[in-house]
Order: C-alpha cells, then sequence, then structure tokens
C-alpha cells in the first residue's frame, strides 16, 4: 500500500514528462513556433512543486569530506534554481550499501514527492537499478556507478585523476623541499575498482613528474569510509615507511589529522581540509558537484528523464572535468612550496585547453626553476607492462572509469 501511495504521489507530480525524448543525443532544432530549447515541458512541474530527493552515506552534517561536498553541491545547486532547501530538498543520511536499506530510503523519498533522486555512494548501484524499474515516473541518478536505463536512471562521475594529478604536483614539490622520496596514499580500494586506481595513478603521476625518485606507498582501507583506520593507516605510513606527505582517498579528514599530529604533510580529497589540518594540509582533489546537480536538477524540470542529461560519455553518463569546473583543487595553503600555484596553473590550462592529459604516452617534466617539458615516453605499469607506447593516446575513458585495474610505475602497495 505504501508503494502504490507514493506512486500515486509521484504520478501527480511527474505525468506526463516521458513526453521528453528518451534519445540522450542532441535535440533536432526545433520549429519555427516551437518554445526555445530550454523552456520547461508544459506537463513538467513547476518549481515550487518540484522536489529533490537524496541518499547520504554518511551525515548529512559532516563538516568534511565525501558526504559533505555532495550535500554542499545539491545545496548549492537549488539555490542557484531558486529552489527552496528547506521545502524542496527531502534526505535519508547514513544508509549503509546495503541493498534493503537503500530500496527503503528510496520508498521513504517517493512518498515524500520527490522528482529525482540522488545516490552518492557506488554501492547504491543494484538498489537504484531495481528503484527506477519499480517507479518510472521518478527519475534516478547515481554517482559513481556505470549502469543506466534509456528513461530515468543514468550515472554521472568526473576526471578526478585530473585534479589528483594536480594535488600530486604540490606534493612532489613539498617532497622535494623535505628531501623525503616516500609519500603516502591511505585508499578506499586499490585496483579492485578503477575510480580508487586511476585516482591513485594520477596523484603518483603529478608527484613524480616533480620529484621522479619518489615512491608512492599505498594503504587498502577495504571500505569507502573507515574513521579510525583512516587515522591508523596513515599514522602507518608515517612510522613504517617515513612518508612525508600523506594523500587519500576516503572520506574523512582523518588522514590529514593524523599527518598533522605527526608534523608531515598532506593532500586531502573531496573538499577543502586546510580547516582540519592547518599546519598540514597542502591542497586537496575536490568536486564541484553543483556543476552536475545543476545540470541534472534543470534538466528534470525541465523534461524530466535522466536520458536527457547532457552526457559528455556516452548515454546516460556524466563525464565532466576540469573543463567543466566538475573537478579542481582547494586553494593551496601557506604550507606548499614556493612557485606550487604557478606550475599548477600552467598543467591545468594544458589540461583544460586539450593540448595534454594524464594517461597518455607523453610525460610532464617539471623543472626545479618551473620549467615544463613534454617527452613521449611509455606509460608502463608497476609490473613493467607497456599501457600506452611512447608518444601514443591517452587510455579510453572506459577503461579509466571502468577497467583499470593496475597501479602505474613508482606505485607501491604497503
Amino acid at each position: 500500500m505504501k508503494k502504490i501511495i507514493a506512486l500515486l504521489m509521484a504520478m501527480v507530480l511527474v505525468l506526463g514528462l516521458t513526453a521528453c525524448g528518451n534519445n540522450a543525443a542532441a535535440p533536432e532544432a526545433p520549429e519555427a513556433d516551437a518554445p526555445a530549447a530550454d523552456a520547461p515541458a508544459a506537463d513538467a512541474p513547476a518549481a515550487g512543486d518540484f522536489k529533490v530527493g537524496a541518499i547520504y552515506i554518511n551525515s548529512k552534517n559532516d563538516t568534511a569530506g565525501y558526504t559533505f561536498a555532495h550535500h554542499n553541491g545539491i545545496t548549492t545547486a537549488m539555490k542557484e534554481l531558486g529552489l527552496n532547501v528547506d521545502t524542496q530538498l527531502v534526505i535519508v543520511d547514513e544508509v549503509p550499501e546495503d541493498k534493503e536499506q537503500v530500496l527503503a530510503a528510496v520508498d521513504t523519498l517517493v512518498g515524500e514527492g520527490a522528482n529525482i533522486i540522488f545516490g552518492i555512494s557506488f554501492g547504491y548501484i543494484d538498489a537504484l537499478e531495481e528503484a527506477a524499474a519499480e517507479y518510472p515516473d521518478v527519475i534516478f541518478s547515481h554517482a559513481t556507478g556505470y549502469k543506466s536505463n534509456e528513461t530515468n536512471f543514468n550515472n554521472y562521475f568526473g576526471r578526478a585523476y585530473q585534479a589528483r594529478y594536480l594535488a600530486g604536483i604540490a606534493a612532489g614539490m613539498k617532497s622535494l623541499e623535505m628531501a623525503n622520496n616516500n609519500v603516502g596514499y591511505v585508499a578506499a580500494y586499490g585496483t579492485e575498482y578503477a575510480e580508487t586506481a586511476s585516482g591513485i595513478n594520477g596523484f603518483a603521476m603529478g608527484v613524480l613528474a616533480v620529484n621522479p625518485d619518489a615512491t608512492i606507498y599505498v594503504k587498502n582501507l577495504g571500505a569507502w569510509a573507515d574513521e579510525v583506520n583512516e587515522s591508523a593507516f596513515a599514522t602507518e605510513l608515517i612510522n613504517s615507511y617515513n612518508c612525508g606527505v600523506i594523500s587519500q582517498h576516503c572520506d574523512s579528514a582523518q588522514p590529514q589529522i593524523a599527518a598533522e599530529n605527526a608534523g608531515v604533510f598532506g593532500c586531502g580529497y573531496n573538499s577543502d581540509m586546510t580547516p582540519d589540518a592547518p599546519k598540514a594540509h597542502l591542497t586537496a582533489a575536490i568536486w564541484n558537484w553543483n556543476v552536475y546537480y545543476r545540470t541534472a536538477m534543470e534538466a528534470a524540470m525541465n523534461c524530466g528523464e535522466a536520458a536527457n542529461f547532457v552526457p559528455t560519455m556516452g548515454s546516460g553518463a556524466y563525464y565532466g572535468g576540469l573543463k567543466e569546473g566538475f573537478v579542481d583543487i582547494s586553494p593551496l595553503s601557506e604550507n606548499c612550496v614556493a612557485g606550487t600555484q604557478e606550475i599548477i596553473d600552467a598543467v591545468k590550462a594544458m589540461m583544460v585547453n586539450g593540448e595534454w592529459d594524464v594517461f597518455s604516452g607523453v610525460k610532464l617534466q617539471i623543472a626545479a626553476d618551473g620549467t615544463i617539458t613534454k617527452v613521449d615516453a611509455a606509460l608502463m605499469d608497476n609490473a613493467g607492462n607497456e599501457i600506452v607506447p611512447a608518444g601514443g593516446a591517452s587510455v579510453e575513458d572506459s577503461v579509466i572509469t571502468g577497467t583499470m585495474n593496475y597501479f602505474v610505475e613508482g606505485v607501491q602497495v604497503g
């Protein structure tokens, strides 16, 4: 009965939204008397009636990290669109990657009249796929995943490896200043997921562009969030591997706090973690999630179908990077080496302009005076296998997001 009521409520709000095309290709030119392309469909919900639903893996009250970054992105996008966060956003937070609990959260949000539901954790993927089939008039949008359908279920992620590379430059310059070639990395997972492997690889290549003698030691949590071990693993990397800079792919600022407590430095993730570790933090690879969330909400209000979102990588997927402002790094702290900003700005411009990208057969060599040289050099994994020949084109997006199951040379598992 609960689901029947929820379906009726959703149908009242979004009935007729499927009148919009369900093809992700660019729309044809409108007829002379047709409404503007960005005008809402006649039967789309009015802005005042539109509701956003969100399923968070951690608390909506977090002050840093993964859930914080998504929540900030959603609320920022809503404010930009003139939506009322207090009355038009419904959240179910602290939902583990358990299918039944995710489905229960979906039922709650649909029951509250959500027109679009964002699920932010990778492990929500199967539950959201099932929910999309059960609630065809509600849009489901899944972060970091790879599944979609042609009507109401899409996924979104971005080129985090680009921001990781820039953070790696800051870390590499600090390692040179410290005369310490050991850099640590607390990772949720390793080569099991392309998301973590590509991020580690991007960061490592940024470090090595500045300090070719560096080694990046990785310890895997086996979980996206584990605050106790996030701190413990960072401490182990510092004490057992003599790491002078600690980076991370995990949800909280604990690795940065551990770095500060040990008197070393670090690069955070998801949000600016300088306030959490002001004496240690250099910069963080961050997400401007509002860039996507605004795109998604506008599409949902104007038409109502996830397949009509503007994808950058195939049907049903959004994949933005530095060029779109979707990923970036946080402002450099005063802990960074002088000249770091100028080098990062130059490399960022190369990626934004399409002149160069990370996983190609062209490497950057960054000298102490800031000179940047492009050199044809094979992309190799840490087992000695050639991934891309010298001068070759970049690894394809489908590999970066789906099958990058290796670490590049210079990375060791601790």
